[in-house]
């Protein structure tokens, strides 16, 4: 799905559909577009936040999920993330020609969040962020305590290295939404291919 043919760019696509007796979850993803984002989990922050790394990181994003939400809303967070990164690391490929790191810092008004991105074939998964739990967000309710959950779950199954630190803030919409936009933002930059088709890896292989 995402071999480059006749000398062209790769088709950097993939789509994914993950079903369990507490959610059923559908994920297409373009690493190559324009930011066209249509989310729907039945967490109306939760899809704000997910059309944050589609628009900030220029990704086209297609995400349905139905889950248990009269149970809570863990079951959904967690599997939209699960399958949301093995679209992302389906789409990847081999790798060749992406940049790999990024990093920055992401204002959103009085909340500062700093995030660091590394392709590297290897999950790991840093969060350093004083944000209180227990904070619902949105109906029905999205539980502050997943968004830890939901970017760790992103990180490990996409294979990547993520560090998310909270600098400050104090507005708790604020606050995620600096993190989502910056895990975006260094996404977006870490894909982007700089015109080697090599693999950024002295191994050869990420």
């Amino acid at each position: 799905m995402n071999q480059p043919t006749n000398g062209a760019e790769p088709n950097r696509r993939a789509q994914r559909r993950r079903a369990t007796n507490e959610t059923r979850v559908s994920v297409s993803m373009d690493l190559d577009g324009s930011g066209h984002t249509e989310v729907n989990t039945g967490l109306p922050f939760f899809d704000h936040m997910l059309d944050q790394l589609g628009r900030h990181g220029r990704f086209d994003l297609r995400i349905t999920t139905e889950g248990d939400l009269e149970v809570d809303c863990h079951h959904t967070v967690e599997d939209t993330s699960i399958v949301l990164g093995q679209v992302f690391a389906e789409a990847l490929g081999d790798k060749a020609g992406i940049r790999r790191f990024a990093s920055g810092l992401y204002p959103l008004d009085e909340s500062l969040a700093e995030v660091a991105v590394d392709i590297s074939g290897r999950p790991s998964f840093h969060w350093d962020a004083d944000l209180a739990p227990g904070i619902l967000l949105g109906t029905p309710p999205f539980d502050s305590s997943m968004v830890e959950h939901s970017l760790s779950s992103f990180a490990v199954n996409a294979g990547i290295t993520l560090h998310v630190n909270l600098r400050y803030g104090s507005n708790p919409h604020h606050m995620i939404e600096a993190m989502f936009k910056g895990v975006a933002r260094c996404l977006g930059e870490a894909v982007m291919l700089d015109g080697d088709a090599s693999v950024p890896s002295t191994k050869g292989l990420l």
